[in-house]
């Protein structure tokens, strides 16, 4: 395990990047009216939220891309697995804005893509890092010390893993600062195991992806003066997925994060036990509505839930460290 410092430079310079262009970007993003139109379904206090700018995910992506890119080419130069993370990253950010844009322009939240076209474009860009491991012989799966190899089946379980990662982002993106906050202390985690295995360029993207998400907090701390979008939380969602896959740590991702599993789970029980049974696990779902109906502040939620996410992270970078 050798330490490149280019990995902290990358990170420093991606914050910058984002707190200076936030400003511009949330200024231009006010004069255009691109703001955010609240679901009905939400929590009345979420009311006020509307007409806080969104799509705040473009410099946020952006930072990453370009910290990514000056970083790398300082480093080893642009390597086709590190090319395919940020293009991938790219057209997830595409993906969210589309949909982002549609919202907009219809004055109506659920007027974005369809779910059904959604799901189409993240299997699609889904398939780039997918196609590409299955391609150069990485299709196993580690498991403590052991490996299982899927060969051609990979392809499928990639494309549905991280499409998978991408919407569990996308549903935990409901609360000012929730889903910057849990993203970043993953990617940290991501970045000690890459740094562990020796994987500098997948370190390098990661700890842009960690300062573009602390640099975003500065504008989506309670109260947001931005929000991320799904032009965000996919681009996010996807890249967490993606550097998961191309730097073979798929199944760490359980526990790296777990937060966004849970937010997904809670979901999936309480449509399940509403269509069996006619009744609700929670107040409401994801479950961070759940604690905020149930008396909790924004902040509250935030702080607890990235207390989860860091303890969960500190114990599969151990894990990872004690196996390797």
């Amino acid at each position: 395990m050798k330490f490149n410092i280019l990995i902290v430079v990358s990170m420093l310079v991606s914050f910058v990047i984002t707190l200076l262009s936030g400003v511009v970007y949330i200024d231009f993003l006010k004069k255009k009216m691109y703001t955010q139109y609240i679901l009905e379904d939400v929590p009345e206090n979420h009311a006020k939220k509307a007409g806080t700018p969104t799509t705040g995910g473009v410099f946020i992506v952006l930072s990453i891309i370009l910290a990514s890119f000056a970083l790398l080419t300082m480093n080893q130069g642009l390597s086709p697995a590190s090319l395919i993370v940020l293009i991938a990253l790219a057209f997830f950010m595409l993906a969210g804005l589309t949909d982002d844009i549609g919202k907009i322009k219809h004055k109506e939240n659920k007027a974005g893509l369809t779910p059904r076209n959604k799901l189409f474009l993240q299997i699609v860009i889904s398939l780039l890092p997918a196609v590409y491991m299955t391609l150069t012989g990485q299709t196993y799966l580690n498991i403590g010390q052991y490996s299982v190899d899927l060969h051609y089946f990979y392809t499928i379980f990639a494309v549905i893993f991280i499409t998978g990662v991408s919407n569990a982002v996308n549903l935990t993106d409901g609360l000012d600062g929730l889903a910057a906050s849990n993203t970043a202390i993953s990617m940290a985690a991501c970045t000690v195991l890459a740094i562990i295995s020796g994987q500098d360029n997948i370190a390098i993207i990661t700890a842009a992806a960690i300062g573009a998400c602390v640099g975003f907090l500065y504008y989506n701390k309670y109260p947001a003066k931005v929000f991320m979008g799904d032009t965000g939380s996919l681009a996010l969602g996807g890249l967490l997925g993606t550097v998961a896959v191309m730097g073979k740590f798929e199944l760490w991702l359980l526990l790296i994060g777990l937060i966004f599993c849970i937010e997904t789970l809670s979901v999936i029980l309480q449509v399940a036990s509403f269509k069996l049974t006619g009744k609700r696990i929670f107040k409401m779902s994801p479950i961070h509505h759940h604690f905020e109906l149930s008396g909790w502040s924004e902040n509250k939620i935030v702080m607890v839930f990235s207390l989860f996410s860091a303890i969960f992270c500190a114990i599969a970078v151990i894990l990872f460290y004690i196996i390797w």
